[in-house]
């Protein structure tokens, strides 16, 4: 799955994530309807996954409610029946486990195929991401009793060893699926001996797309396509189109630069089929 050799690759879309508001960029989709529009459009591009964070329509704040991540994903699969979907526990805004396993326990047309784990706590620039042992584990374990596959998220080496712990429990079964996310203030930082040092420690039947951080998500976004991996790319990371940032991107300006320097080395993403047999081993409704 590392080999550079791989013409194919995960393209996993990050369109809003928590942080961004309308008032920092406008092109950030906030409302359901815009969520699923702009997911649309870029699975019309060749993105094959999508990673959702959903926000409360009134006040645009992130939710963890499952009645709105319901409404996202039944409206994506409206237009995209085989686009993967993961959908976010994350421990920013919630650190209840109810909260923040909510969105696992939808069924049927809004199940979704992945919920995120991030592999340990870290410190974002002006907030922490709690996330003890305990919790991730709970976490897991209701991704496997509800069968959705874990979206694994390493900031750092170590992160990748507690995903070794929890296969040894028997918590997370293969293929394994990694976002490598680098550049945040506090973890791995955008290099390439960072990111060769975190695809070595992976466990084999690992596959793997690689995130950057702000100003430099096109660079470990490139560095991916060079070393054979996936791609995460979307708002979530980087609202700026420039290191300079002079100017706002939107999530299409985003991809479509991504996949200009894919296509001029060679690669393409995988077809949304391709990625839900690859991933899952089955195609939806299956």
């Amino acid at each position: 799955m590392t080999k550079s050799a791989n013409i194919k690759f995960i393209l996993n879309f990050t369109p809003s994530g928590m942080i961004p508001t309308k008032t920092m960029t406008p092109h950030v989709p906030v409302q359901p309807e815009e969520i699923i529009q702009q997911v649309a459009e870029a699975a019309e591009l060749g993105v094959n996954m999508v990673h959702l964070h959903a926000r409360d329509p009134e006040t645009e704040e992130p939710t963890y409610q499952k009645e709105i991540y319901g409404k996202i994903i039944s409206g994506i699969r409206k237009h995209h029946k085989n686009l993967l979907i993961g959908v976010s526990t994350s421990g920013r805004s919630f650190n209840d486990f109810q909260k923040r396993s909510e969105c696992l326990e939808l069924t049927k047309d809004a199940k979704p195929d992945f919920g995120s784990l991030t592999l340990s706590s870290l410190n974002f620039n002006n907030q922490a991401s709690i996330n003890s042992p305990e919790m991730i584990q709970k976490l897991a374990a209701k991704m496997l009793e509800s069968g959705i596959k874990p979206e694994l998220e390493a900031f750092d080496l170590g992160m990748i060893n507690y995903a070794k712990y929890l296969i040894r429990k028997g918590l997370i079964k293969a293929p394994y699926y990694f976002n490598l996310i680098l550049g945040n203030i506090a973890c791995a930082q955008p290099n390439m001996l960072n990111l060769g040092l975190m695809i070595n420690e992976l466990p084999k039947n690992s596959i793997w797309s690689v995130g950057g951080i702000g100003d430099w998500q096109l660079q470990m976004n490139t560095m991916a396509i060079v070393s054979g991996g996936g791609v995460r790319v979307g708002l979530e990371d980087n609202i700026y189109f420039d290191q300079e940032r002079s100017r706002l991107a939107s999530n299409t300006d985003l991809l479509k630069r991504i996949l200009a320097v894919a296509e001029a080395l060679g690669r393409r993403p995988y077809s949304h089929l391709e990625a839900r047999k690859i991933l899952l081993g089955k195609s939806s409704g299956e």
